[in-house]
């Protein structure tokens, strides 16, 4: 496997892109990231010894692809994904981290997870079935995060005799439907993951399709995030006070640039207090910076010692300031046992702070068929709608879809701990 170890000795130079695999139940997700996955020399012998399986002679095998991403013994056993498989894979021109997504309703939770940081999605669709329930839902899904890139995958086209209608019919459904969620770049690849058709490899079965593969759709996507475009964000997650004699009065500020670039010498406004102050220094364990962009992990410094502490918000005095409301309206993905209705209080997680609230008004649920907006007293498990909480204090944020880093937010049950919902400022 010299092929294998060259791919995980690439540069660190070669660009990265994030990938989801989404659809329903049984449409091929995981044999599909199978397939890449050996196409690319993305598994290891031993891993592909694990998952071979003997058929009829002694002399023939036959790898089950499914099996390289289903981990979990529950798994193997059903035949089904239950928890998002992460797997990693390259290519002379790309590296790729592929989340293989449940296709289950019940594991819905699951698959917000696995898209909420992705460039790219895959939408998988059986070519004998078309278009499911689950696959509109976890479409609509994508549209509410915002990622970049949607493939439409038209799976299984061996089983329809690569019949074209059935591609043009399913095709045709989804664009319409897509086009309701704002997704701009869709691209749609007929293919079959088992046999590899125009999955690495152009398939001579479908000669009515003149497109890329799927590899090749992936190499050239644009994995460029304009997140350095935005406006400087900079959520505070630990304030550093060393108290040494060689350092008394040093003052650090710890977190993670959620957007933006930031220089020494900018000036800078504290939130929510509206103090103001310039950048000291920019500080990381190789040394001190001059400027620093998202996503970079550093240390803030200040000229003026101002009261900042976890949970406040750095952002450059130049630029547009983040909304700061004590209410606030979100497209919310429901993910717990109880069902939310109003009243009902909870504690909202935003960036690196916390605020209880309270569930003030559910605006409509979304009926995930028609994406019609109706009238709702409460959301049950893997409903979508939009809600308004009131929080016990104001929030610093932007929307999501202009800033998905201080635009996004998820609920907490505070009786037990557990994440209920899912939630994008609109």
């Amino acid at each position: 496997m010299a092929g294998t170890q060259c791919n995980f000795a690439l540069s660190d130079e070669i660009e990265l892109l994030r990938l989801v695999t989404v659809g329903s139940v049984d449409d091929g997700k995981s044999t599909l990231i199978g397939r890449l996955l050996v196409d690319t020399k993305g598994a290891f012998e031993d891993q592909l010894l694990a998952v071979t399986r003997k058929k009829g002679a002694a002399s023939s095998a036959e790898i089950d692809l499914a099996m390289l991403t289903d981990g979990l013994s529950a798994e193997r056993e059903q035949g089904i994904t239950i928890d998002v498989a992460y797997r990693y894979f390259a290519t002379p021109k790309r590296k790729f981290i592929m989340a293989d997504c449940p296709g289950h309703e019940q594991y819905t939770r699951n698959m917000v997870t696995g898209a909420s940081t992705a460039n790219a999605a895959i939408i998988l669709v059986d070519a004998r079935n078309g278009v499911m329930p689950q696959t509109k839902r976890h479409t609509h899904i994508l549209g509410l995060l915002n990622v970049q890139h949607v493939i439409v995958a038209v799976n299984k086209m061996d089983l329809v005799d690569f019949n074209q209608k059935k591609y043009d019919d399913i095709v045709s459904e989804l664009r319409a439907f897509c086009s309701k969620q704002g997704v701009e770049d869709l691209i749609c690849i007929p293919v079959s993951a088992l046999a590899g058709d125009n999955v690495a490899q152009p398939s001579t079965n479908m000669p009515w399709y003149d497109g890329e593969t799927l590899l090749v759709t992936l190499e050239s996507l644009s994995a460029l995030d304009d997140v350095n475009s935005k406006p400087f964000r900079f959520p505070v997650q630990l304030v550093n006070r060393p108290q040494t004699a060689a350092l008394p009065d040093y003052r650090g500020f710890m977190g993670r640039i959620a957007s933006g670039t930031v220089q020494v010498g900018d000036a800078i406004t504290v939130l929510p207090s509206g103090k103001q102050s310039k950048v000291a220094a920019i500080v990381t364990f190789d040394g001190d910076l001059e400027q620093a962009f998202a996503p970079m992990s550093v240390t803030i410094t200040l000229t003026d010692e101002l009261d900042v502490s976890r949970g406040d918000m750095l952002v450059r005095s130049d630029q547009t300031a983040p909304q700061g409301e004590r209410e606030v309206e979100v497209d919310l993905c429901w993910i717990g046992d109880e069902p939310l209705s109003v009243r009902n209080k909870y504690v909202v997680k935003h960036t690196a702070t916390s605020a209880k609230a309270i569930v003030s008004e559910i605006v409509y649920a979304t009926d995930i068929h028609t994406l019609e907006h109706v009238d709702a007293d409460q959301l049950t498990m893997n409903d979508l709608g939009r809600v308004r909480l009131k929080l016990q204090r104001p929030m610093h944020y932007d929307s999501y879809r202009d800033n998905r880093a201080t635009g996004s937010l998820i609920l907490i049950d505070t009786f037990t701990n557990n994440t209920v919902g899912a939630g994008m400022v609109v």
